[in-house]
């Protein structure tokens, strides 16, 4: 550069007030402020940092932050530490202790102005491990009173009193704070210094504490730590995104107390990315300039029944597991095992993600639903920097591919857990989906999300998730209509079936006796005394058939009045389909002739066993050879209860379909209403029972299992 003559040149100068505006405009806010000064401490190779709120008199006394790092010489004072914006970070990254590195997390020289936004005054005790400890006093406020920089300077003396830390170390104690700390104020700072170290790092000697007066004025150091369930989310998503943009995932389902657990891979590359973004312009062709970086986003379902599921199983008090997502939401990236991102509340929601669910209700994920984290190296994701106020990410394209590859993954979590998570229409009792309508539940929460200090933006997921519900709902009470309708149409054909049955058999019986009766008539004629047997039988089997479904006729129909002989209800079903099991040579497999007595209507028992076994019959392969059908009846040890179990040698239950076939019209057969599994359900349930499809199946085929109340 050519330097322009002396008569024509401005010498560029800095007010002392730059540290003062400096550290109000470049820190967001005092817990930011907090976690930059601890941040300092894990570059200095501390193991323990304290934080420790000191109070006197009714008042703050002062902040410490002490640690037991590699402490600071004179030389380092005096060319690093009084350096505002110095490049020593940047020239030295790499921290070394005893034949250890460790990797710094600030670079930008900024961060002692955090103790400039915290207090007016700043006393500072430092032990390397080469020279005696030295103290540095600064007045910030006598500072910014100064006209030039040539009158600024910090205090530096040899400290001859007791050493807050063994060995090696450095405390700050900030003075005259500039801010009243409340309990809620304390509370934040906990929750965000439990985000400052990633899990993702192989950090295991890095501990926090915090110690603030409680209200009988005693102080007892507190270590910050995060709840054991936010390391067991019922969804997650786990990976990494190579140089060229290629996302390797796996998505993990983990129900908390009931379900079948899930893994599915996920892969897109570089190309997918783009497509799916909606700035595909604004983003590089060929491959992303953000580099490699690993990441793992968590995600909770938050409505009361999940919460309280999550409360039960890890013990810990309901009211505190949205507190807790809430402490760690949305996702972080950390630099080298550091939060870099987000510090405070305001910028949580960097992506953007409740933007985008507002578009697509439910379905979508809301940063109080996620704890994400995102590992990033300084060397690795050059182009990925954050902004001087340590809140954000600098604009470019790296960044913006950054972003975008994090909101794909984020809508591939979103994907996975709507075919996991449990949708309104799953519960098998139509009483459950009527339940769902009600708005108390909703109420409460947003009461309870009021009290635990949520935001407005919170329960406005809430409700949002709610109307969700009701048009899931809706749709499900449509098409269970729909299929009871058909069946209030059935109840009257019972009706007229029942009464034109027992017409008849009446009129047959008595033609019967008389044949009885008139027997010598015939002589001993063999052939009609077999076919007047025959004929006696089958008018019995009519009766009974008339007896058993005579409820579905009745509209004052009262569930337990009637009970059942469980061998007697398979028997009667098996006859009724005595001609396809003949046509399809099925060899059955029934339960021997015990008597066991339940208390389900036989009307009811009959129908979930009848449809159990044309499924069975139905998904036999025509022409198989050998085909198997077994039932079986026992009862079940330490309960007052029997369980039946239908096995068949068929095709069974395809993969894709064992989650949902008690679903409400779900069936793979032609002209199906797939309503048939979930009334047989629907039954069941209603007497305290649950019908399960077993895997595998003990025939090679489906089997179907569901127990039943003993009569007493």
């Amino acid at each position: 550069m050519i330097r322009p003559p002396a008569e024509d040149r401005i010498q560029f100068k800095i007010h002392p007030r730059v540290f003062a505006a400096l550290g109000a405009d470049l820190v967001t806010n005092d817990v930011v402020a907090v976690i930059e000064l601890v941040k300092n401490c894990y570059d200095a190779f501390a193991t323990r940092v304290d934080v420790v709120f000191a109070r006197g008199n009714g008042q703050w006394r002062h902040l410490d932050i002490t640690d037991n790092g590699v402490g600071m010489d004179r030389k380092t004072l005096e060319e690093a530490w009084c350096v505002v914006a110095t490049p020593y970070r940047l020239k030295n990254p790499i921290a070394t202790k005893e034949n250890r590195t460790r990797r710094v997390a600030g670079e930008k020289g900024l961060g002692r102005l955090s103790a400039a936004r915290l207090g007016k005054q700043l006393e500072m005790v430092t032990k390397p491990a080469t020279e005696p400890a030295w103290i540095i006093t600064v007045d910030w406020s006598s500072l910014s009173a100064e006209e030039t920089l040539d009158s600024c300077f910090a205090t530096c003396e040899r400290f001859t009193g007791d050493l807050p830390f063994e060995n090696t170390g450095t405390r700050v104690r900030v003075l005259d704070l500039n801010s009243d700390w409340d309990n809620e104020q304390i509370t934040d700072l906990a929750e965000n210094l439990a985000r400052l170290v990633s899990p993702f790092s192989k950090i295991k000697d890095f501990a926090i504490f915090l110690s603030a007066p409680d209200s009988g004025g005693k102080t007892l150091p507190s270590e910050i730590i995060s709840p054991e369930f936010l390391s067991h989310p019922p969804y997650a998503i786990r990976g990494h995104v190579t140089a060229k943009g290629e996302v390797k995932a796996r998505y993990e389902y983990n129900p908390v107390l009931q379900g079948k657990p899930r893994q599915c891979p996920i892969t897109m590359d570089w190309s997918d990315v783009r497509k799916s973004s909606e700035i595909t312009r604004k983003l590089p062709e060929s491959h992303p300039d953000s580099g490699p970086f690993g990441f793992e986003i968590r995600a909770w379902d938050i409505g009361a029944d999940d919460t309280k599921e999550v409360a039960e199983h890890f013990d810990i008090a309901k009211g505190n597991i949205r507190k807790s997502i809430r402490a760690h939401k949305g996702i972080s990236v950390y630099r080298d095992g550091i939060l870099v991102l987000p510090k405070s509340d305001e910028n949580r929601d960097w992506l953007g993600l409740d933007l985008r669910r507002i578009s697509k209700v439910g379905t979508r994920l809301s940063t109080s639903q996620i704890v994400g984290y995102v590992s990033i190296g300084a060397e690795e994701n050059k182009n990925v920097d954050d902004t001087s106020d340590r809140e954000g990410l600098a604009r470019n394209p790296a960044v913006l591919a950054f972003q975008e590859t994090l909101i794909a993954v984020v809508r591939s979590l979103e994907s996975q857990r709507n075919e996991d998570r449990l949708k309104p229409g799953d519960e098998v009792k139509l009483t459950a989906l009527l339940d769902g309508i009600s708005a108390d539940e909703l109420a409460k929460e947003a009461s309870a999300i009021a009290e635990e200090g949520g935001t407005a933006e919170e329960v406005l997921t809430r409700v949002r998730d709610f109307g969700e519900r009701l048009e899931l709902l809706r749709d499900a009470l449509k098409t269970r209509i729909a299929y009871y309708s058909r069946l209030a149409t059935v109840g009257t054909i019972a009706q007229m079936l029942v009464h034109e049955i027992r017409n008849r058999t009446t009129a047959l019986g008595r033609f019967l006796r008389l044949a009885r009766e008139n027997s010598r008539l015939f002589g001993e004629d063999k052939e009609f005394s077999i076919q007047l047997a025959l004929a006696e039988n089958s008018v019995q089997s009519l009766e009974k058939l008339a007896d058993t479904f005579a409820p579905l006729a009745n509209r004052a129909f009262r569930r337990g009045r009637r009970d059942s002989i469980l061998e007697e209800s398979i028997s009667r079903c098996l006859s009724l389909l005595e001609g396809d099991i003949k046509r399809e040579k099925v060899s059955v497999s029934a339960p021997p002739s015990t008597k066991t007595r339940v208390a389900v209507d036989p009307g009811e028992l009959d129908t979930v066993i009848l449809n159990l076994l044309l499924n069975s019959l139905y998904w036999i392969p025509k022409g198989e050879r050998s085909p198997e059908l077994e039932v079986t009846v026992r009862k079940l040890q330490n309960s007052q209860r029997a369980r039946v179990t239908v096995s068949d040698s068929g095709s069974g239950v395809a993969e894709e379909d064992r989650d949902k076939i008690f679903l409400p019209g779900v069936t793979r057969k032609p002209g199906g209403i797939g309503m048939g599994l979930t009334v047989a359900a629907e039954l069941v349930s209603e007497y305290g029972g649950r019908l399960a499809l077993v895997q595998p199946g003990k025939l090679g085929g489906a089997t179907f299992v569901f127990d039943v109340p003993l009569k007493i």
